[in-house]
């Protein structure tokens, strides 16, 4: 199972951490797995290239991990476009989720 823990810090959403594998099908075949690398990663470039933003990446050595934080000193236009950016990513998560959750579990810290 796919685990999507989202990080919050003062109502807004600063990073997230992806572990498991959905193993809803054979390998390279695994359309949830592929559908959460999609948002994910495409989540992880859009703060790179939208916010002009490094963010602090973590990646699992086979696959199935990627944690993401935000660095402490954004302007407020960063923090609120990553904010948003980040909020789009769980949409499309909870998207997922609502039609795979035997693959896919979100929680909030």
């Amino acid at each position: 199972m796919i685990k999507a823990k989202m990080f919050h810090s003062k109502q807004m959403i600063c990073g997230f951490e992806i572990s498991g594998h959905a193993q809803s099908g054979p390998h390279g075949h695994d359309l949830v797995c592929a559908a959460v690398s999609a948002v994910s990663f495409g989540a992880v470039n859009s703060l790179i290239k939208l916010c002009e933003i490094e963010p602090h990446v973590k990646q699992g050595g086979e696959g199935g991990f990627l944690k993401i934080t935000l660095p402490q000193k954004l302007t407020e236009a960063q923090l609120q476009k990553a904010h948003t950016l980040l909020e789009g990513m769980l949409v499309s998560l909870e998207t997922i989720e609502n039609d795979y959750s035997e693959y896919i579990k979100i929680l909030h810290s």
